[in-house]
């Protein structure tokens, strides 16, 4: 599979070859299991005080001869305050009285992380990589046409860039412009540009839905925000060589 290596003016400068993992096959169903294990992992771990509710000197005394017991006194079989001179306060400590304890709390050690095998996980990667570079996708995901080749792939000059404004004045010699017009106003996300290990990430943060991800830190989510394959993306031309050696099928 070949692709259009782009320069940061827009221009079409050469044809190279694809690595192999861009025309894997592609599963909507390994993908979208692979974006919610990875969601899945920040969810936060939700926990209950064990003695919220527990905290007073309620307490229940049934025993006819017990002192200061509840029955044959009109008063409901229930725990009480305890208060002075043995008189019975309110209903505490049950789960249907005021400031009662939970009846089924969230426990601490639920497992909320969906586990995937890591070959499973690299099969998803590499599906959605090839969503990446099938058009009828990109162009169904993105409610229009997207004039250039997929994948997009730009020059070493992509990683060079230390500034948002250059990065937009990429997006625009490419006409992909209008997707980050279209997420300051709808705030979902628009292109990702992939780089290579050794590039920092800081240009194109403060774009509207743009994301910046290194090969070593690309996840299935980036490729496939919501479980929806097909995101723009934008790879440097030394981001291949990092997607060959870490997508090993």
């Amino acid at each position: 599979m070949k692709a259009t290596v782009y320069s940061i003016e827009g221009k079409a400068l050469k044809q190279i070859d694809l690595p192999g993992v861009f025309e894997y096959q592609r599963r909507d169903d390994l993908v979208k299991r692979a974006v919610l294990s990875d969601e899945s992992k920040l969810y936060q771990p939700k926990g209950n005080y064990p003695l919220a509710g527990l905290e007073t000197s309620a307490r229940y005394r049934g025993r006819k001869e017990d002192f200061g017991t509840v029955k044959n006194k009109g008063i409901p079989h229930l725990p009480h305050e305890v208060l002075p001179k043995g008189q019975l306060g309110k209903v505490k400590r049950v789960p249907h009285a005021v400031k009662g304890r939970r009846a089924h709390p969230p426990k601490i050690a639920k497992h909320i992380v969906e586990l995937i095998n890591k070959k499973e996980y690299v099969r998803a990667l590499a599906s959605a990589l090839a969503f990446s570079a099938d058009r009828d996708t990109v162009c169904k995901r993105a409610h229009s046409d997207i004039g250039v080749s997929l994948p997009i792939i730009v020059d070493g000059s992509l990683e060079k860039m230390s500034k948002a404004k250059e990065v937009l004045k990429l997006l625009e010699a490419l006409n992909l412009s209008r997707f980050v017009d279209k997420a300051r106003k709808t705030g979902t996300r628009s292109a990702l540009i992939v780089v290579s290990d050794s590039c920092t990430k800081k240009a194109g943060a403060n774009l509207p839905g743009v994301q910046v991800v290194r090969v070593a830190e690309l996840q299935v989510k980036h490729l496939a925000p919501g479980t929806h394959p097909g995101r723009l993306t934008l790879y440097s031309e030394g981001a291949l060589a990092d997607l060959a050696k870490r997508v090993v099928l």
